[in-house]
């Protein structure tokens, strides 16, 4: 059985000062950390209270990817009062005001120390095309505007950003519930294509035309083939050469592989062949 050593008295007082020591030490370095921490929160609000980082007026905010907006248009939105500190501005509660207040996609602000400024970065919901419901005259107060992804803006939305805004060329009539499921997939088509089209027309669902360089052009239902379809009619480029476009009624290409013509005189559409 193994035997344990007597701790002699000296011993004994020697671990009770080396504990008393290490208790004191950690004590000293607890506090000090508290120290520290109340150091850098009372730094940071002096630091917030000094006059360099304030934001005093509007020009001091800046604006970066505006097309269609002006700079001045956008600060004149800003929920900002001046003066303000740098360090009371809620960058995301700007960034989430200015995409409820004017036709913004995304938009970020930064803070920057020296100088005192906000850098407020955007990107715009472009216009690509002016939607008029079937039946409704075309004119701009009764228009809204169409983007890339098929959202609907109120022409307004522009129009109380920049009095010079213009119109896009491209018009679109029908439902706007009939087509903004395809409109995106549809309108990239349109522009990797040759032919020049100037009106959508998407009031029949089961017959899609469109007013191009050619003419009038009826595609049937909107469908996966519609690329192909759009890529058939810039291979007939030589008919006007064939055929008096102003005798042309419309062109029918509901099947691609087999496009007729059908002519203002008759009442039979003319099947054409291989361009």
């Amino acid at each position: 059985m193994t035997s344990i050593a007597p701790v002699s008295p000296t011993d004994l007082n020697h671990r009770r000062r080396t504990l008393r020591r290490q208790r004191r030490v950690r004590f000293f370095q607890s506090g000090w950390r508290r120290i520290a921490v109340l150091g850098l929160a009372a730094g940071s609000v002096w630091a917030a209270t000094l006059p360099a980082w304030v934001i005093r007026e509007p020009e001091q905010v800046e604006i970066e990817g505006n097309r269609l907006i002006s700079p001045q248009a956008l600060r004149s939105r800003l929920p900002l009062t001046y003066p303000q500190s740098l360090f009371k501005i809620q960058p995301q509660a700007i960034a989430e005001a200015l995409k409820s207040e004017a036709p913004i996609a995304q938009a970020t602000v930064d803070r920057q120390l020296f100088p005192p400024s906000l850098t407020v970065r955007i990107q715009e919901r472009v216009p690509v095309a002016v939607s008029t419901s079937s039946g409704a005259q075309s004119t701009a107060a009764q228009s809204t505007l169409l983007d890339e992804s098929g959202l609907l803006i109120p022409l307004k939305s522009y129009t109380a950003f920049n009095q010079n805004f213009k119109l896009p060329t491209l018009k679109v009539t029908g439902k706007p519930e009939s087509y903004r499921p395809y409109w995106s997939a549809f309108y990239q088509t349109l522009l990797q294509s040759q032919v020049k089209v100037l009106e959508v027309r998407w009031d029949d669902p089961s017959n899609l035309m469109l007013k191009t360089e050619f003419g009038i052009v009826h595609f049937g239902a909107y469908s996966a083939n519609f690329p192909n379809q759009l890529r058939r009619l810039d291979q007939m480029r030589r008919l006007n050469s064939r055929i008096n476009p102003n005798q042309i009624s419309y062109i029918d290409l509901s099947d691609p592989e087999s496009p007729k013509v059908q002519m203002n005189a008759s009442k039979t559409p003319v099947k054409l062949g291989t361009p």
